[in-house]
């Protein structure tokens, strides 16, 4: 079964735009996790535009306490370090919350967004000894990696468990050409060969990054892939839908 794990930053991001906690970040987990989500996403960035690390801290505690067999899942970029601004890290935030998984990503304090996977054609010592903390601490690690078959086996290599495939280009060429298109056909072909690379070397599947109810169904066939992280267009689609009902769309999506 494919499991749905809800990204809270854009609940956060809204939360910001004013003083106080409406909407709370906690109560959004709380409904995500009625719905049927068997986890829980954040990606704290040292410049807080939306997950504070208050909140990974209640989270955890949250989840620990009340949803034991829910799954916290933070993502970020590992070499992240503290910042004046009151980011204490991000190692420093998996060391005291011990998520059941950590997704580490290349991205930085200039993007807007996550837009690519680690590039590991180039040797990643540092990344390896980060993956090795997180490891020690119990957290299952988790790369984010664009469909490069020839990259999986690197991935396993530096002592990841599961990959998550970036799936931008597969959500653009979709919304871009439909499903049919040959197109989007090729793009979805690439991931199901980077899919099979990773089953074979002993990887994990996760998949992330602009899935939303019309180019999920599709993707959800993908060979192998065991959960799916989705935040921003659950917001988008909770406008017109509110949010339970859409988590729970979702959900009805990947146990079809």
């Amino acid at each position: 079964m494919i499991v749905l794990s809800v990204n809270l930053n854009k609940m956060a991001l809204l939360r910001n735009s004013r003083e106080g906690e409406r909407p709370s970040v906690l109560d959004a987990a709380r409904t995500a996790i009625a719905q049927g989500a068997k986890g829980i996403t954040v990606h704290p960035r040292p410049d807080q535009r939306h997950i504070r690390p208050d909140d990974v801290y209640a989270l955890a505690q949250l989840l620990a306490e009340h949803y034991p067999s829910i799954e916290f899942n933070i993502e970020g970029n590992p070499f992240a370090g503290p910042t004046d601004a009151g980011y204490p890290g991000f190692t420093h935030l998996v060391q005291v919350t011990k998520p059941h998984q950590v997704t580490l990503v290349p991205d930085s304090d200039a993007q807007l967004t996550s837009d690519h996977g680690w590039d590991l054609a180039v040797a990643q010592p540092a990344l390896e000894q980060q993956i090795g903390i997180y490891r020690d601490l119990g957290c299952r690690v988790s790369l984010f990696m664009d469909p490069a078959v020839e990259q999986m086996s690197a991935a396993k290599e530096l002592g990841a468990q599961r990959i998550e495939f970036y799936t931008g280009p597969y959500a653009e060429t979709f919304w871009a050409k439909g499903e049919q298109d040959a197109a989007t056909q090729a793009c979805f072909a690439q991931f199901c060969d980077a899919a099979r690379a990773a089953m074979t070397v002993g990887l994990g599947i996760n998949a992330g990054h602009d899935l939303d109810q019309e180019n999920l169904p599709l993707f959800a066939t993908l060979p192998g892939l065991q959960e799916v992280s989705i935040g921003h267009a659950i917001m988008c689609e909770a406008l017109k839908a509110g949010f339970a009902p859409t988590v729970q769309r979702y959900v009805e999506i990947l146990a079809a």
